[in-house]
């Protein structure tokens, strides 16, 4: 596992030293300060080959995301053994294939970046973790810490999945439900995080959730044969796994792992009724507004402004890609289309990914023979309240 060269700062690239826990760059000379990406020294590793590189070790740690040991920081990991979940063909898309990050430890993609960030955090010696979530990040921190032996503090609104709330209080964390939406959640982290003594582990507060969500990135290339697709599809809340992946993409074309081609075109799905970085990329901005009123019921998508939100539209504008917003009558309509006709129950962000796609298909943006994965973020079973609403189902 390689040590930490130094952080880089996302927006002026400054250089900050990870030998103590860092949150933002501390150099940037306007707000808001650049979030931070960990760099490692990876000259040992030019010209070797992924498959001696890459791979699980029987009876060690080293399995699921920890496969690619090689690229993430130098610390004994708290696994619970998430990472390197199924790529699904889709049935009746010849060119189409689903990334099941329900398949995770808590049910959802969360558990790869707070696998890592709760690494770290013990690494560092940290003592109390605090977050804001959406949801699915919750539940995450939770397991995570009470595997790590660390005190986690959860912010969550009040409607969130029944689930959500329910796994986060049976893991011990402390849990307070905010009648509000997830940047309010955020601002009582932020107004309390120094009192308490709180460690601030929010979505692109810290460098590490990116290098647990990077490995999104190597899997589905490693499972296509180290070959990117044409498009990734990502739902994008806080947008930590797109920005993740393309980091991931940065450092397989530096180890020369994939073969050589065009990146993927990244398409950022929202839901029409919160729909800030669609907003900004058909306006051309360099960063999104905050969403007024947001309402959905694909709670990870309820996010008003994303902290990497100029991260995000520079991605999909190097890679030509876009900024996507369905609707939640089309959601819960892929959603109940994938379960009759793929076996397939996507959580609700998940099925945003599937409706976006069949409008692409149908508008020409897409063609039936291009390579694409989908992202489904978690598993349909942890929205079953959600869902059931949605369809006009008896409780």
């Amino acid at each position: 596992m390689p040590a930490i060269a130094y952080l880089e700062c996302s927006r002026c690239h400054a250089r900050l030293s990870a030998d103590t826990p860092q949150t933002l760059c501390t150099q940037c000379p306007d707000a808001p300060a650049g979030a931070l990406y960990v760099r490692y020294d990876l000259s040992h590793l030019h010209g070797s080959s992924p498959q001696h590189v890459v791979g699980e070790q029987a009876g060690t740690p080293w399995s699921g995301m920890w496969r690619y040991r090689a690229v993430l920081p130098d610390a004994a990991p708290v696994s619970l053994g998430e990472g390197w979940t199924p790529m699904l063909r889709s049935k009746r898309h010849t060119g189409l294939w689903l990334k099941e990050e329900g398949a995770n430890p808590t049910g959802s993609f969360k558990a790869r970046g707070l696998s890592l960030a709760v690494t770290m955090a013990r690494h560092y010696g940290l003592r109390k973790l605090a977050v804001p979530s959406a949801g699915n990040a919750a539940g995450a921190l939770a397991a995570y810490a009470a595997a790590a032996d660390i005190e986690a503090h959860i912010f969550m609104p009040q409607d969130v999945p029944l689930a959500n709330y329910v796994e986060a209080t049976a893991y011990g964390a402390h849990v307070t439900l905010v009648d509000g939406v997830i940047s309010d959640c955020a601002r009582i982290v932020g107004e309390r995080r120094q009192s308490e003594g709180w460690f601030d582990i929010s979505t692109l507060k810290e460098p590490f959730r990116v290098e647990g969500k990077k490995t999104m990135g190597y899997e589905l290339v490693e499972q296509l044969g180290w070959e990117y697709p044409d498009a990734v599809f990502y739902p994008t809340g806080g947008g930590v796994g797109l920005i993740g992946m393309w980091k991931a993409f940065d450092e397989l074309e530096q180890l020369g792992w994939v073969k050589p081609g065009k990146r993927p075109r990244m398409f950022a799905i929202q839901s029409s009724g919160c729909a800030p970085v669609v907003q900004a990329f058909d306006q051309g901005a360099a960063a999104s507004q905050m969403w007024q009123n947001p309402e959905t019921a694909a709670s990870g998508l309820r996010v008003p402004k994303a902290y990497g939100d100029y991260i995000i539209l520079d991605i999909l504008k190097a890679s030509g890609g876009m900024a996507v917003a369905v609707s939640d009558e089309d959601i819960f309509a892929s959603l109940r289309d994938w379960a009759a006709h793929e076996g397939i129950f996507l959580s609700p962000e998940g099925a945003a990914a599937t409706a976006a796609y069949t409008q692409l298909l149908n508008t020409g943006v897409l063609k039936a023979s291009d390579r694409v994965v989908l992202f489904n973020t978690g598993a349909g079973l942890k929205y079953v309240d959600v869902t059931a609403a949605a369809l006009g189902l008896r409780g």
